[in-house]
């Protein structure tokens, strides 16, 4: 039984949305200080749609398979549909993780919700500017 599925190693090897977005309007970053995981998620979103995202992720083979896949995830959706992205559906797209792995796909999903976090913050406060 191999420890990864071929989706986490695709994802690993070849990631999908790597990169920075430099007028994202939304960012998060997330750490995991046991297993010195860094995620970093750019959000782009327009009409309560998110049209790009991209990550930068430091961390093991799991982290970056479990950024990617999130990202592929949540692409093209309404902002309330990301937010519903937990770390499960996560793992499921990837045909699972190793329990010891897990903690990855939290990381993916904590990201995100920083990053919609951060989008709501600063779009509140352009919300109060225009009037």
């Amino acid at each position: 039984m191999a420890l990864y599925s071929e989706k986490v190693m695709d994802h690993f090897r070849n990631p999908r949305n790597v990169g920075v977005i430099e007028d994202a309007n939304g960012v998060g970053e997330v750490g995991n200080l046991k297993c010195g995981d860094i995620m970093k998620m750019y959000l782009k979103i327009e009409d309560d749609i998110i049209s790009d995202v991209k990550f930068e992720t430091f961390g093991c083979g799991s982290a970056i398979a479990s950024s990617s896949m999130a990202t592929e995830l949540i692409k093209g959706q309404p902002v309330e549909k990301a937010r519903e992205l937990t770390n499960q559906a996560v793992a499921e797209a990837l045909d699972g993780l190793p329990d010891y792995k897990m903690h990855c796909s939290v990381l993916a999903e904590e990201a995100i919700i920083a990053a919609l976090d951060d989008y709501e913050k600063k779009s509140s406060v352009s919300d109060l500017s225009d009037k």
